[in-house]
């Protein structure tokens, strides 16, 4: 019998390494939906991510927000394992598994102004593999360092080839000062892999402050010099999609403006979730859907607005 090689392969050795993108980054030409002008699409492939202004109006923005801030202080969800508190606290960091605990989110997920862009660049029908709030209130918002997404997704949830992105749906200004997302031009390109054993059950530890499966620092400036760092900053109602391979991370909110996202996940039909790798146990349905793979129905425009 033969054994794939895994083109991907990461924490399995004490070294990193650097490793060139084997897929593509947009899927089909673009051709699939259409959503992205082709200028956008070019923008989206060479940089790994794109950031559209204005998508959401301000009463779908405070409504989604109003939402979100309901559920982090309903106690039924706050004792949830899909609610994560900060390090040392029991202020609340990410609420996981939006898509259904939330009417609004599910509508969200389904929203034509983000599923047509997902189905575009995959180029295929798409199902959420992940999807959360994350929440960095003025003064206390704790970091989230740098990572590429799918190096997790990969050896922790099986997710086979680069062929998923992330949209950051802003429910508050991003500015430079309150922690935005920064992301690493160009990076996509490149797969960081990364050392050292993944100790059992990580993720309780890594939702809280990702230790495993983080780039080393010769990597990372070698990225970083390649593409720079870019500050994702923008006004409530933007959206940012980004591959899922792009190395990007924040700081903390040392501000006195609150920050709060939510990502919603979105996965090629095609591409479906293995076994993890290096015989970890699968995490959470609450992390990474693998119960069910079915693929999203958009909600026609007129009936969209969350």
């Amino acid at each position: 019998m033969t054994t794939l090689q895994d083109i991907y392969s990461s924490r399995d050795a004490n070294t990193s390494a650097i490793i060139a993108r084997q897929d593509p980054v947009v899927y089909a030409r673009g051709t699939y939906a259409q959503a992205l002008s082709d200028a956008q699409l070019e923008a989206y492939a060479r940089d790994g991510f794109i950031v559209l202004h204005d998508v959401f109006g301000p009463d779908e923005v405070q409504a989604m927000l109003a939402e979100v801030k309901r559920m982090s202080e309903d106690p039924d969800i706050v004792k949830l394992d899909e609610a994560i508190t900060e390090p040392g606290s029991d202020a609340v960091r990410s609420i996981f598994r939006m898509h259904e605990l939330s009417d609004m989110a599910s509508r969200l997920a389904r929203d034509p102004r983000l599923i047509h862009v997902a189905r575009q660049v995959l180029g295929s029908e798409v199902y959420i593999h992940q999807s959360r709030a994350n929440l960095k209130p003025g003064f206390k918002g704790k970091e989230f360092y740098w990572h590429s997404d799918f190096e997790t997704w990969h050896v922790e949830d099986g997710m086979p080839r680069m062929r998923a992105l992330s949209c950051s749906v802003l429910l508050t200004d991003n500015n430079e000062c309150n922690g935005p997302l920064m992301l690493v031009p160009g990076s996509h390109q490149q797969f960081i892999a990364c050392q050292g054993e993944t100790p059992k059950n990580h993720y309780k530890q890594s939702l809280k402050k990702q230790e495993f499966g983080v780039p080393d620092p010769i990597s990372l400036q070698l990225l970083v010099e390649q593409g720079g760092i870019e500050a994702a900053t923008a006004q409530a109602g933007s959206v940012i999609f980004f591959d899922c391979n792009t190395m990007h991370g924040s700081a903390s909110n040392i501000s006195p403006w609150p920050r709060a996202n939510v990502f919603m996940v979105y996965n090629s039909i095609e591409n479906t979730l293995e076994a993890p790798k290096n015989g970890l146990n699968p995490r959470p349905e609450y992390i990474a859907t693998r119960k069910k793979f079915v693929p999203l129905e958009p909600l026609e425009a007129k009936v969209a607005a969350i």
